[in-house]
């Protein structure tokens, strides 16, 4: 004999009761589902970053850099946008009014990003962007016409002594690494020349070579660039130490000077980036920097990589900000 089946009998109750059970564990998991933030990759559209110069200049060539390294990691189109003018306020006060979305970086340029605010009133200070990391250190340069016959920075020191205010010099505007550079070569030297400020460094390039100015400030990586193949002279280069790129060109030290300046070159945000959007765009940046491709790139553009992360960003950005305004205090630049 078989034994006895076992029969499941559902009546109507026991089947109300599944139903509710189930309808329970349905509404449970939905609220589960909504109560979750749920927040989509980024990038998930294209990126802007604003160079406050016009195209052509050492800014521009970090930018476009990086921005092809970040395409290349962040599988979304990056876009340079060029604003010059104001030396650099026009575009940094487009960054810093930008919503806080990560998609509108700027390239953040010591000093102006320091001293415009500084000097005048503008429409951004420090306070006013989310520091991200620092990319590129480019020392600042002196640079002549090579038929003009200056061959040293002495040559050209003896030269502004015999006629003082007499000699030009161009730089990217009131303010900028160009200028405070020349403020604090002069002040050494005990020089007086006459400044002339463009809308950007490659307007300075083009001045210098037309005649139209007798010297050229410029960071070390565009000086290169304007040197290669025309009639144009560095006369030395405000480091502690010789570039890897320029090895045969002295510094001011080595000429009696010793003068450090020039710009960094970070990326920034407007400010309050949420953390959802600020811990991927942090990741992206640092794939980008670090990518073996942008550092070869980097260096054939003749621009020194010093890659500071966002919390030792800070802390130098402060730390350059207190000195700026200490300078102003006695030396103010728009004078």
């Amino acid at each position: 004999m078989h034994p006895p089946t076992r029969s499941l009998l559902i009546t109507s109750a026991t089947r109300s009761d599944l139903l509710r059970s189930g309808l329970v564990a349905v509404v449970a998991l939905m609220c589960a589902t909504l109560g979750a933030p749920a927040f989509a990759a980024f990038p998930e559209r294209p990126i802007t970053i604003v160079v406050p110069f016009s195209a052509g200049g050492g800014t521009d060539i970090t930018a476009r850099l990086l921005a092809r390294a970040m395409e290349k990691h962040g599988g979304q189109s990056v876009v340079v946008v060029n604003r010059a003018g104001a030396g650099g306020e026009i575009g940094m006060a487009s960054v810093a009014n930008a919503p806080a979305d990560g998609y509108t970086l700027g390239v953040i340029n010591t000093p102006n990003t320091l001293t415009i605010p500084i000097e005048r009133s503008a429409k951004f200070t420090l306070a006013s962007f989310e520091l991200l990391a620092n990319v590129i250190d480019d020392p600042a340069t002196i640079n002549v016409g090579a038929a003009g016959g200056i061959q040293s920075l002495q040559e050209l020191i003896a030269r502004a002594r015999k006629a003082p205010d007499t000699l030009t010099y161009g730089t990217s505007g009131i303010g900028s690494a160009g200028h405070i550079s020349m403020l604090l070569f002069q002040k050494a030297a005990g020089i007086k020349l006459r400044h002339i400020p463009y809308k950007g460094t490659s307007e300075v390039a083009a001045a210098l070579l037309g005649g139209h100015i007798d010297i050229a400030t410029a960071n070390l990586g565009e000086a290169l660039t304007f040197a290669k193949d025309k009639e144009w002279r560095i006369l030395g280069q405000m480091a502690a130490r010789r570039s890897p790129h320029a090895k045969e060109l002295p510094t001011f030290a080595e000429s009696g000077y010793p003068l450090e300046s020039g710009s960094l070159r970070g990326l920034g945000a407007p400010k309050g980036l949420p953390p959802e959007t600020s811990r991927p765009l942090l990741a992206l940046i640092d794939k980008a920097i670090t990518d073996p491709e942008f550092q070869v790139a980097a260096l054939k553009a003749e621009q020194d990589i010093r890659y500071l992360k966002q919390d030792d960003y800070r802390k130098l950005m402060l730390e350059m900000n207190r000195r700026f305004e200490t300078l102003w205090s006695t030396t103010p630049w728009n004078q």
